[in-house]
């Protein structure tokens, strides 16, 4: 005999998510297929593996692992370990989970309904026909229904649905796709929909209760939608009066919706985009996607001018359950679908709930029976560059699990930031970035986190040796880590953070240039910084430059009137009488005695001082007349970057609203553009390692007082201020093109402003580095708290 012909046997022990994405299934039909014999099984580490045969189909197996892993899996790592042959090893078999005291396996994230699930939804013939729980092991919830590993059906939300004989069998033949996925149910023995009054008296239930929502949507009416994260509130995007009093009802005046339609055809009815972006829209994950609107005031019927108010943007996505698609079929028109919750607090799992919070808020309820365990958000990104950036890490991409080569010596945990928190856990190889928490700024939101907390520790049996937070005391992450009884706890700094949640996604700790925009974070000098130049590798970071400080007047009031800061900055440079004097409506709108308060209130020097870069978009913005209030974070940005963008098109420029209103222009093409208005420049001053603030804004107040303020003259400026900030970050970086360059903090957020430096930086030789799925908002700073706690010399 050959030694060809002969058997071995070997171990692979397989990491990453290999739990719940259809693994065991495909290792046992390429056993079969390769002729070989063995058993496959689930554990709290991943999957083990045992496979006989001869060594050539053996090697063959081993590579199937690289080139044709089920789609939703991700292989971090294999380990192969020569076994003895067994003699009497005559079959391949799939043996039943087992659970070990410590858990490393990657958690999969709630993942669309895949195009066969579809289908079989679509099909009169199939026993899943309309059934609004279809799933197969290729898609459907994962981390929602999720209560403990290994990832089986006693361990899920649907522990209380016995499967009809139908379910059953396809749940135990490893041939069918249908095979160990854990949600499977059918008409006859899954989860239902239930139709509700706002009090919860139930009106109708299963079909009925899906026309019964149909048709409330279609006659104007707004629902609570429970899906698969939790419940969104809905209406027909195209009915002004039913958005206009979802507006008030929720008090959110300005701060766009997010619309769901039917296919990729109606999205194209709405948005453009390029190959990128529509690949983003339509994929696995299927993310609400930041896209350019277009005029579609021709088809019919339109969208809502109040849907996304004076931006050019409109967050869209694709129906991910089947309830969404028969939805969508039913009403055949874009609906809003955004987050049901109150400001400030995390979206809502139960209709109990949304009878105490939000029963004014809507006028019906479509429920259904499947508990969420852990609730979701849906994922919000964008495409820049050709590139994926994550603006909310959720539904689709979280929990995000990164491997580590070096394990950890011990369990890190890393507790955010104060605003879109989100935190992270080290555990051997492993590091686990949990889904989008939101602002701890209320008692549900901080239960939230606690839930949250309490969700990763359970399923992973996780116990923190070391705590790390955010350096701002006040912080209710850092006041927790303080109370714990965990004496390996430490802090970093939180612009230092968003850089380090950079490295980490490309696993570099060697030195790096960040450029580190955003809106506030304590610095070491206990002003509020946000523009900051820092020079940072995985153990200190020095700060070589910084926008110059300015004050905000009444601390956090400044930021909702940011007035006081456009105030404060002139006065740095300006006598009060000299500002008075201004033609600029945002000043002109102050009374004497609140002009005279607050130039007092300024001279003081009491108010809490600011580098921010997020903060001198406020200015610019109530300068430009875009705003008065500021009514939703990020704003002044977005107008901002909408006023540029209008320059590249021919539409009408009429975004701008609130006191000072501008009448509206239509803008000229480009090439009218430049023949008729000279190019607007700014120069940003650099001294004594500090960008000067008030000389760029008194450029911008020269501009805006030397004739009168049209949007085009408006858009022109608000381009111009970009530019200048693209063109101070590629000067302080064209001197150090052998470091890599990182762009975060959320006014990286600003496409017109990353796709510009990015491609200067390209053009001019920098290497830059991409988050890729880590938000570069405050989402992304646990992940940067963890990289430096794994990199200390603690640990």
């Amino acid at each position: 005999m050959t030694k060809n012909l002969e058997k071995s046997r070997l171990q692979l022990k397989i990491t990453g998510i290999v739990q719940g994405v259809g693994f065991r299934p495909f290792v046992y039909r390429l056993a079969h297929e390769l002729n070989l014999t063995g058993t496959v099984l689930n554990n709290s580490e991943g999957v083990t593996i045992e496979a006989q045969g001869r060594p050539a189909e053996l090697a063959l197996f081993e590579a199937a692992f690289s080139n044709q892993a089920p789609p939703l899996a991700r292989i971090d790592n294999i380990n192969v370990t020569p076994l003895p042959v067994i003699d009497d090893c005559d079959l391949f078999s799939i043996v039943h989970s087992e659970k070990e005291s410590l858990a490393v396996v990657a958690v999969s994230s709630d993942k669309c309904t895949c195009e066969d699930c579809f289908k079989d939804i679509n099909d009169i013939n199939n026993r899943h026909f309309r059934y609004p729980f279809t799933n197969c092991t290729n898609c459907g919830p994962r981390y929602s229904l999720i209560n403990a590993l290994p990832y089986d059906r006693p361990n899920t939300a649907m522990a209380d649905f016995d499967m009809c004989p139908d379910c059953e069998r396809a749940y135990l033949d490893p041939m069918d796709r249908r095979y160990h996925a854990q949600p499977v149910s059918c008409p006859k023995c899954g989860p239902q929909l239930s139709f509700k009054s706002a009090d919860l008296t139930l009106l109708s239930s299963k079909e009925t209760a899906l026309e019964d929502a149909i048709n409330s949507l279609i006659e104007g009416k707004i629902l609570a939608i429970k899906g698969i994260g939790g419940f969104h509130l809905v209406c027909d995007a195209t009915n002004n009066q039913s958005v206009e009093l979802l507006r008030q009802r929720k008090n959110r005046p300005a701060k766009p919706f997010a619309v769901m339609v039917e296919n990729i055809d109606a999205a194209k009815r709405l948005v453009t985009g390029n190959t990128a972006e529509w690949q983003v829209l339509s994929s696995a994950e299927r993310p609400i996607t930041l896209m350019r609107k277009i005029d579609a005031h021709d088809v019919e019927p339109s969208l809502s001018d109040l849907v996304a108010p004076q931006i050019d943007r409109l967050g869209i996505f694709l129906p991910y359950t089947p309830l969404h698609q028969l939805l969508l079929n039913g009403v055949k028109r874009p609906l809003v679908m955004t987050s049901a919750n109150l400001s400030g607090e995390p979206i809502i799992t139960d209709s109990v709930a949304i009878n105490c919070k939000l029963a004014n808020v809507i006028d019906n309820i479509l429920d259904h029976n499947r508990p969420i365990l852990n609730g979701c958000d849906d994922s919000v990104v964008q495409v820049i560059n050709d590139k994926l950036q994550v603006l909310r890490l959720a539904r689709g991409y979280a929990p995000l699990s990164f491997y580590s080569e070096q394990p950890l010596e011990e369990s890190i945990l890393a507790l955010g930031a104060q605003q879109k928190n989100s935190i992270c856990f080290g555990i051997e190889h492993n590091l686990f970035l949990s889904p989008h928490i939101g602002d701890l700024v209320s008692i549900e939101a901080e239960e939230y986190f606690h839930h949250t907390l309490n969700t990763f520790s359970r399923l992973y049996g996780f116990k923190a040796s070391q705590l790390v937070h955010d350096s701002h005391p006040d912080y209710a992450t850092s006041r927790w880590a303080l109370s714990q009884a965990i004496n390996n706890t430490s802090s970093v700094q939180h612009h230092y953070a968003h850089v380090l949640s950079v490295m980490a996604a490309n696993k570099i700790t060697t030195p790096v240039l960040g450029f580190s925009f955003d809106g506030t974070g304590l610095g070491d000098d206990d002003t509020l910084w946000g523009g900051e130049l820092l020079r940072c590798d995985v153990h200190q970071y020095q700060r070589l430059s910084h926008l110059s400080t300015f004050a905000l007047i009444g601390g956090e009031q400044a930021i909702k009137q940011p007035v006081r800061i456009l105030l404060s900055i002139l006065l740095e440079k300006h006598s009060p009488e000299v500002i008075y004097k201004l033609d600029i409506p945002a000043l002109k709108a102050l009374s004497p005695t609140m002009f005279t308060n607050l130039v007092k209130l300024w001279q003081t020097n009491t108010s809490i001082k600011t580098s921010s870069i997020g903060r001198l978009f406020d200015a610019v913005a109530v300068a430009l007349g875009m705003i008065s209030d500021t009514q939703y974070e990020g704003q002044a940005g977005i107008l901002i970057e909408t006023a540029a963008n209008s320059l590249s098109s021919a539409s009408e420029l009429n975004h701008f609203d609130g006191q000072f209103k501008l009448q509206p222009l239509l803008c000229p093409a480009p090439e009218t553009i430049a023949e008729h208005h000279e190019p607007i420049r700014f120069d940003i001053k650099q001294s004594n390692g500090q960008w000067d603030s008030s000389e760029l804004l008194g450029q911008i107040v020269e501009q805006i007082t030397l004739m009168p303020l049209t949007p085009l003259r408006a858009a022109l400026i608000a381009k111009a201020f970009m530019d200048a900030l693209c063109n101070l970050v590629c000067e302080c970086a064209k001197d150090h093109l052998d470091t890599p360059i990182v762009l975060c903090g959320g006014v990286f957020q600003n496409r017109y402003l990353l796709e510009r430096c990015e491609k200067q930086l390209n053009a001019q030789g920098n290497q830059l580095l991409s988050s890729n799925k880590v938000p570069i908002n405050d989402a992304g700073i646990a992940l940067g708290q963890l990289w430096y706690a794994m990199h200390d010399k603690h640990v």
